[in-house]
């Protein structure tokens, strides 16, 4: 049985950094497994601007 993870994250202002890599890296040395991204919101021109990043591990008991 797994256990799910549901972080929300975005690409980055004109001047910020995206955070997704760090998101990912981060969890990933919790356990986490990235199972799949979803986009969230969008801009004017159709493009995502926010994502859901979902991960999964093991139960562990």
């Amino acid at each position: 049985m797994y256990e799910y993870k549901f972080v929300k994250t975005s690409l980055g202002g004109l001047f910020s950094s995206p955070t997704h890599r760090e998101t990912i890296t981060y969890h990933a040395a919790e356990g986490w497994k990235l199972t799949q991204v979803l986009p969230l919101e969008y801009n004017e021109q159709g493009k995502p601007t926010s994502y859901e990043i979902i991960f999964e591990r093991p139960i562990q008991n």
